[in-house]
């Protein structure tokens, strides 16, 4: 469990399911250190962290530049002397059909979201290898293994942390290291990636339904900082996405071209000259969850089973033991 001593850095803390990361920290009395581009939103995020019991420090910082995340991290040790967890969370996203994907937005997407988690990945290692301690945790995504229509740059850079994250694991391996790291897979979830991404789409972008509150991630990220599970797939789309994959990838290639434009767009029309924060942030505080909370499920029985595999599993063998002890005495 996490105590008043824990050191943890989140990227992408200021907005959806980072935001979400940092109020279940912070309800442990973790020291947080807050990496995002927007300063208003870090600064409430902040106020919400004192607000819930623990200790934050804000970082404003853009994960595509190496030195400012370096820069961010040395700031962290020294205010609390190491970093105990580092949780890679940033993202930008483009919803358009690759052919009128601009080669900038896909370097733009692939700088943030893939080399982010590089960048911040690599600062952590400095702090913890030394120490032979701490956990890293990947927030990754159902499309780190199925590719969708409409966001070939983002697939392409969660596809990268994917096998980033594989190397990282047998590296570690090798080197007999304790530090961890474990990847928490996302399905659709209710943040304001869809209100500030930049699109191309004629009507408003939604995540893949069903859709999940950002608190159901942060809860299996927050246990996966503390458990060594390799990793965690959130909710049954995850499950299936992955899966349905491995067994059959030329139905997900078909079963996406008939329904995965329409599944990705609401009705609603696109509003014309609509600003997005792929280059630069939005102001103002969006918080953790987006439009859909009318739609959006606050648990998982999926994850609460996986999370408590191992208790579910002793259950399950004293049933067995106590029912042949039962059969045997007739």
């Amino acid at each position: 469990m996490a105590n008043k001593q824990e050191v943890v850095v989140v990227t992408g803390a200021s907005a959806g399911v980072g935001r979400a990361i940092v109020r279940e920290f912070a309800r442990q009395g973790a020291c947080l250190g807050l990496i995002a581009r927007g300063v208003d939103r870090l600064n409430e995020a902040a106020r919400e962290v004192e607000a819930l019991g623990g200790e934050a420090l804000v970082l404003p910082c853009d994960v595509a530049d190496n030195q400012a995340v370096e820069s961010a991290a040395a700031d962290i040790e020294r205010r609390w002397g190491r970093i105990d967890v580092w949780v890679n969370c940033a993202m930008v996203a483009v919803f358009a059909p690759i052919v009128e994907t601009r080669p900038e937005e896909f370097r733009r997407v692939i700088e943030v979201t893939f080399l982010g988690y590089v960048h911040g990945t690599q600062a952590a290692l400095r702090r913890m290898r030394p120490r032979d301690q701490g956990t890293i945790v990947q927030v990754g995504s159902a499309l780190a293994f199925r590719g969708i229509p409409l966001q070939a740059s983002y697939c392409s850079a969660k596809h990268a942390i994917a096998g980033f994250t594989d190397a990282l694991r047998s590296e570690l391996l090798h080197d007999r290291s304790k530090v961890h790291v474990t990847t928490v897979d996302l399905p659709g979830m209710n943040t304001p990636q869809f209100e500030w991404s930049r699109s191309r789409m004629p009507r408003r972008a939604q995540p893949v339904p069903p859709i999940f509150q950002p608190e159901v991630a942060a809860r299996a990220v927050v246990w996966a900082a503390h458990h060594r599970r390799r990793a965690i797939w959130v909710g049954i789309p995850t499950v299936k996405a992955i899966v349905g994959n491995r067994l059959a990838p030329w139905f997900a290639d078909r079963y996406l071209a008939r329904v995965g434009y329409r599944k990705q767009m609401t009705a609603e029309p696109q509003p014309p000259d609509r600003a997005d924060n792929l280059m630069s942030p939005l102001p103002g505080d969006f918080g953790a969850h987006g439009r859909f909370d009318r739609r959006a499920r606050s648990h998982s029985f999926q994850v609460w089973t996986d999370l408590h595999r191992a208790w579910l599993a002793a259950a399950l063998a004293a049933v067995g033991v106590t029912a042949t002890a039962l059969l045997a005495r007739r």
